[in-house]
């Protein structure tokens, strides 16, 4: 008989049989790296609820300690447990185990069969787990006790003392010293109720705030410090009557430092040295505290480079790239989804410019927004349904070619019975052979490559913290007054973090996207067949922006359509509707907005219409702050909006570039779009 932790979390719900298949089956693997690993020691047993792994809220998760193993777990419940100790996260280890089995591929199948017809799968698990043994056994190292160092912290407070500062499921920093007063009460057990306290700001501290003495303070120290922070902490205090009051505590000088480099003694006389020169200036009523910590850039993952044409990931890999079309929301507004239009630079900054709209909720009023310090208005990279579209494509793709696979090695089955033959058929039959063998090792290729990246996806990209890609440092409110043209003045400028972007970073390019083959592209770009085409499809897809159409050619061009009018096609890239091929007229439109309230905006538009009945619309919802560009890559215009009677646009609307990026030069001196 095994002995088993009781899970911190666990469902009522049974796992099916498939479920029960296929889980035990990861189970299996996972025992046989563990008894590599661990030699037998401690091993990971899986199970499933009912409910596919796709649609489950959050799956869940808890610790299981198997001890004496000499086979394989069996599966005997509906909680998904994993082990702390494994060497990769826990999260990760989940999502790769997934991708291999069949319930996966079904799910994939079944996808691609949907997208022919033409809630992220992996929520957070909770990286904080209290079954962990070593917490709750007998420890004589406690703060509380006079037999107690008066530096000593038990296992329990360090660990748990600042529960809630990281987030409830998330693991706290781990405490090594502290001054405060405050007696910590150890839960009793790992499902018991614990403190959690939240982080509060300090903005004014009298005399820490004079001389530089604040400086002064964060420079005295010879430890292996990752920050110095001056905070507040807050919990709820309960009463006898169980009534709860907030409690604050004193101003605390917060110190971080790398991972198993303090011991609580060294803390302790580090607290002392710098309560001595505080004293010497008179403050008393400050604490000192040492936690554990590493200082990470606010960053997530880099964005990936461009996708060639032989690239399996080509399909879907697009809003993960640099190119331009990026789908972007407010890191607080995830269900307002845009697109991110362009880059310009000044200096070392780079930027992304957008449409207000996109960011700014009608709720938070028109005023003009300039950042100059404090919280900031995050832009993230793809809001809550772009997120949840890419992982579905991923899918869809992997089930297209898992379809590959099963036509393709039915087919080389025949072929090699064919082969056996003689003649003419049997050399067909060698050649056809020879060329599916390679369609099948490409085939499953891309479906590994698919699964690498459906993995990174969910573990890098998941969190909208990850998928922060800079914070909005101007926009104005929307305005239509501004003479002499009365355009709409609908723009918001991201500082973009570089870091993510400069890796892959190709500049103002425009990737055309696979959607449209390029031969039917060019056609459609210039579909006369009594003089040449002025339109050259780019290498890979990547369309190199540069120059900008004037005032005078929006109205003046020289390209002809196939009944031989004037006509200047247009290209876009956004969110919603991806590459689409627009025609643009030589005549603004003035254009009335309505709204709720009883008000009204009106402005004067470039107009882009359809490309014919058949090719569907120009723009719909989501595709605001898209870059719209002419057949040479000349920046034409800002997608602002459209017309129709649904959400998509019977005729598209934008603010001409040759005046906004006159208005985005006057903010930003020496801005260059040539980036």
């Amino acid at each position: 008989m095994v002995p088993v932790l009781s899970p911190v979390r666990k469902t009522t719900r049974d796992p099916d049989s498939a479920d029960a298949t296929r889980i035990q089956s990861a189970s299996t693997r996972v025992w046989s790296q563990f008894q590599t690993i661990k030699g037998g020691e401690e091993a990971v047993h899986f199970s499933s609820p009912a409910k596919p792994f796709s649609q489950l809220a959050q799956p869940t998760c808890s610790v299981i300690f198997l001890s004496a193993i000499s086979e394989p777990p069996q599966v005997s419940s509906s909680t998904f447990y994993y082990s702390s100790s494994i060497p990769t996260h826990s999260y990760a280890f989940l999502v790769d185990l997934y991708v291999d089995t069949q319930e996966f591929d079904n799910e994939c199948n079944a996808l691609s069969r949907e997208s022919s017809k033409g809630s992220s799968l992996f929520p957070d698990l909770p990286d904080s787990d209290l079954s962990d043994l070593s917490l709750w056994s007998q420890d004589n190292s406690s703060s509380i006790g006079s037999v107690s160092p008066p530096y000593a912290v038990s296992k329990l407070e360090a660990a748990l003392y600042y529960s809630g500062v990281s987030g409830h499921n998330r693991v706290p920093p781990k405490l090594i010293y502290r001054t405060s007063k405050d007696v910590f009460v150890p839960p009793t057990g790992p499902e018991a109720y614990r403190r959690f306290m939240t982080l509060e700001p300090v903005f004014k501290h009298d005399q820490l705030g004079q001389n530089n003495l604040w400086a002064t303070v964060r420079s005295k120290q010879g430890i292996k410090i990752s920050s110095i922070d001056l905070v507040r902490f807050r919990w709820m205090e309960e009463d006898e009557d169980g009534e709860q009051t907030p409690y604050t505590t004193e101003v605390t000088i917060w110190v971080g430092v790398l991972p198993d480099t303090l011991t609580s003694e060294v803390a302790f006389n580090s607290a002392n040295n710098i309560l001595s020169m505080l004293q010497q200036h008179g403050i008393t009523n400050l604490d000192i505290a040492y936690r554990e910590s590493v200082y990470k850039p606010s960053t997530g993952p880099a964005l990936f480079g461009h996708a060639s044409d032989l690239d399996p990931l080509r399909h879907v890999i697009d809003p993960l790239t640099t190119s331009l079309g990026l789908p972007i929301a407010g890191f607080k507004t995830l269900n307002m989804q845009g697109t991110l239009g362009f880059y310009f630079k000044t200096g070392d900054n780079l930027y992304g410019v957008t449409a207000r709209h996109v960011l700014f909720p009608d709720h938070e009023g028109n005023d003009d927004y300039i950042y100059k310090g404090g919280p900031r208005k995050n832009v993230v990279l793809m809001g809550t349904k772009a997120f949840k579209d890419l992982v579905k494509a991923i899918q869809a793709q992997i089930g297209t070619f898992n379809s590959t696979v099963d036509l393709v090695e039915q087919r080389i089955r025949t072929l090699t019975l064919r082969v056996q033959g003689e003649g003419e058929a049997a050399q067909k039959a060698a050649g056809e052979l020879e060329t599916s063998q390679k369609q099948l090792v490409d085939a499953k290729t891309a479906i590994v490559e698919l699964k690498k990246l459906f993995v990174k996806v969910n573990n890098e990209w998941t969190k909208p913290v990850d998928r922060v890609v800079g914070h909005v440092i101007w926009s104005p409110g929307i305005s239509v007054a501004t003479a002499p043209h009365n355009y709409t003045l609908d723009v918001a400028v991201i500082l973009l973090d570089k870091k993510k972007f400069l890796p892959n970073f190709k500049g103002n390019v425009l990737d055309l996207g696979t959607e449209i083959a390029a031969e039917k592209f060019i056609n459609l770009m210039y579909p006369r067949v009594d003089a040449p085409s002025d339109f050259k499809y780019p290498e890979e897809r990547q369309l190199k922006l540069q120059g900008m159409v004037s005032e005078n050619d929006m109205r003046n061009p020289v390209t002809k359509d196939c009944n031989g009018d004037l006509c200047r096609y247009v290209i876009k890239r956004g969110l919603t509707t991806f590459t689409t091929i627009g025609r643009a007229t030589g005549f603004e439109s003035f254009v009335r907005q309505y709204f709720a309230n009883g008000g009204k905006r009106d402005s004067v538009e470039a107009v882009i219409f359809p490309y014919d009945n058949d090719s569907g619309p120009f723009s719909r919802d989501g595709d605001s702050g898209s870059i719209i560009v002419d057949a040479h890559g000349q920046f034409f215009a800002l997608l602002t909006g459209g017309t129709g009677k649904t959400d998509s646009s019977d005729i598209t609307f934008g603010t001409p570039m040759h005046w906004l990026w006159q208005v985005i030069k006057a903010r930003f001196p020496g801005a260059t779009i040539d980036v």
